[in-house]
């Protein structure tokens, strides 16, 4: 069977705000995020993870930060777009698998949501779609809550 991988990565410091955006959910926090757009770092990492798989370089590269059009941007957007780049590749989703690394916000009562939002950007069924959490046991920039990370890994599959 024909099949490829990819993986993703993405990190935010934490700053003013009230909220952070994470799988397209926004969770009310003490905090916000520094970021060009929404600083949503689930959907980036899955983006990376996306076009990592395709070979098509990483999210920069498609939306960069330099770019005032992607100021506050909605990153739902870039997932449709990454979905969109795999459909005119001839690739599909398979599955996705995301975890978020953080001491807070909590992500347990927002990962259904999370998945809710992300399969039906990606086209596919809920349980093609991953959240889970982890903390550093208050080690590094996680652990300290100076910011948030997520990692995701992919498996496309033929059209």
């Amino acid at each position: 069977m024909n099949m490829r991988i990819g993986q993703g990565f993405d990190v935010h410091a934490f700053g003013p705000g009230d909220f952070v955006m994470l799988g397209g959910v926004r969770i009310p926090h003490d905090r916000g995020v520094v970021a060009h757009s929404d600083g949503d770092v689930v959907l980036h990492a899955l983006c990376d993870a996306l076009l990592g798989a395709l070979a098509l370089g990483d999210i920069g590269r498609h939306f960069p930060p330099s770019d005032p059009r992607w100021a506050g941007a909605d990153s739902r957007m870039f997932v449709r777009h990454c979905n969109a780049m795999l459909a005119e590749h001839g690739w599909a989703l398979g599955n996705a698998d995301i975890t978020v690394i953080c001491e807070r916000p909590r992500i347990g009562p927002h990962a259904g949501a999370m998945r809710g939002l992300i399969a039906a950007d990606l086209g596919v069924a809920v349980d093609a779609i991953s959240v889970k959490a982890t903390t550093t046991e208050q080690l590094g920039f996680t652990g300290r809550g100076e910011g948030i990370a997520a990692q995701a890994v992919c498996l496309l599959i033929p059209k």
